[in-house]
């Protein structure tokens, strides 16, 4: 009776450390799981802000102005336009 006294304490103890142990690893992944879900909501703010700043510098009038400013370009006039006009084949060849 002794021994299996002895057998069902020592079940007993094993089942109480791996008890705790799986509490302990339960616990630490909660809260990895939680880290990571803060820093997914963190990089989807940063994602979110940073399209924003992008539609706000590509704006038509932002980029006339750094073309002007930057690059010295100028609007394009009707003065200063020049049409390309290609010359038509005679009508009995054909046009490579």
């Amino acid at each position: 009776m002794t021994r299996l006294n002895l057998v069902l304490l020592i079940a007993v103890l094993f089942s109480a450390l791996y008890l705790v142990r799986t509490q302990y690893e339960s616990r630490r992944l909660y809260v990895e799981l939680e880290k990571t879900a803060a820093l997914s909501r963190k990089l989807d703010t940063d994602r979110e802000r940073l399209q924003v700043e992008k539609r706000a510098q590509a704006t038509p009038l932002r980029v006339e102005q750094i073309s002007k400013e930057r690059l010295q370009m100028r609007t394009a006039t009707p003065a200063i336009t020049e049409y390309v006009r290609y010359k038509q084949a005679p009508t009995g060849e054909a046009a490579p």
